[in-house]
């Protein structure tokens, strides 16, 4: 998932920026401070780098990016009273977990995106649909949702899983390509780089592949770029203003040196921490009890509430005596009761000749419930 960590990374530093000019939280600057998650086949860097954050006293932890991760170190998080905010958590179980109320995502669970990528797909007019995806918390749960609702839609689905960070896809392939679909969802991370060539090399028709969040991405400098023209993903959130796309690729080239060609999850990131930043100017405590006790309060609309979409705006409200509801920049960001944000989008994308994505959004579909 290291594509994603790019827009993540401006996201984070985005918000911490503005929060600062704005006067900071509670008088206090934010300070930041960025830490590796590893991946699924190396859960002790989540957990080493989950141990530091503690122990440097922080009052919120945005991360970890996938889901897997997550559940390696959430015990431990929110077990602390520390808030733990993902912005990219899409694992259905992770509505219930046993967090004491600690923890948030401001991505939708996949019961949504499960439920788009299907009925795009049935639309499609496909009607032998293969699902191949990862042996993980994230490709069995999407995987499941899919299915379900291809399946209710009267497609025929076979589902054919490959272990995480797989390499060698030539004898799934063959076997997808002998039932001869006239769809492949693939639901995986890096690992579509390995697997698109091999369904390339037989032949398949590269325009009749769905692609998920965790592998829409920009392969124009992949050699089998031009063979996904046609193609379509899914991605959580809404179309990002050029406006905003400018302001994350700014503060990623200042604070890095680099150009940023990636902006997944970007906006989910940001909302994010200003979420976590009004809750304690809220509660007026800063700490993991005070973000929690108000974090939801402040992301949900109602009677006498005043609309902000910045820190300095909820700020001026707050001290005005005002009582606010956030909207964030991926969407309304209104948590229910197990932390999971109701009011989501989730954009479907086509990809050009060039294996880009981005500038393509076809639509833009909205789910005002996860479940």
């Amino acid at each position: 998932m290291s594509f994603l960590s790019p827009p993540e990374i401006a996201g984070l530093h985005l918000a911490v920026d503005e929060i600062n000019a704005a006067g900071g939280v509670l008088g206090n600057k934010v300070s930041l401070t960025i830490s590796d998650s590893g991946d699924g086949d190396t859960l002790s860097i989540a957990d080493q780098s989950a141990t530091k954050a503690l122990a440097s006293k922080a009052d919120v932890v945005i991360g970890a990016a996938a889901s897997g991760v997550t559940r390696s170190i959430i015990n431990k998080i929110t077990g602390a009273k520390v808030v733990q905010i993902s912005m990219s958590n899409t694992a259905p179980d992770l509505s219930t977990w046993k967090d004491g109320g600690y923890y948030f995502r401001t991505a939708p669970s996949d019961l949504l995106q499960g439920r788009i990528l299907g009925n795009q797909i049935l639309q499609d007019g496909r009607k032998n649909v293969a699902i191949v995806y990862a042996d993980n918390s994230y490709g069995n749960g999407l995987k499941g949702v899919t299915a379900g609702i291809l399946t209710k839609g009267g497609a025929t689905v076979s589902s054919y899983a490959f272990t995480e960070n797989e390499t060698n896809f030539a004898s799934i392939v063959d076997k997808v390509v002998a039932a001869k679909p006239d769809a492949v969802a693939l639901i995986s991370y890096d690992e579509a780089k390995k697997a698109i060539p091999a369904f390339q090399a037989k032949g398949f028709d590269g325009g009749k592949f769905y692609l998920v969040d965790g592998n829409l991405s920009d392969y124009s400098k992949e050699s089998f770029a031009s063979y996904l023209n046609g193609a379509k993903g899914t991605l959580p959130g809404k179309a990002l203003s050029s406006g905003f796309k400018a302001k994350l690729a700014a503060v990623y080239k200042a604070k890095t040196g680099k150009t940023l060609t990636e902006f997944s999850y970007g906006a989910e990131t940001y909302d994010a921490v200003l979420l976590a930043a009004i809750a304690a100017q809220s509660a007026k405590d800063a700490s993991g009890v005070g973000i929690k006790k108000e974090i939801t309060n402040i992301s949900l609309g109602g009677a006498g509430k005043t609309k902000v979409t910045s820190f300095k705006a909820a700020l001026a409200a707050l001290k005005a005596g005002k009582k606010v509801d956030y909207d964030g920049v991926s969407g309304p960001v209104e948590f229910d009761k197990n932390g999971d944000p109701t009011g989501a989008f989730i954009g479907i994308y086509r990809f050009n000749a060039k294996g880009q994505y981005s500038d393509n959004l076809i639509k833009v579909v909205a789910g005002n419930t996860v479940k």
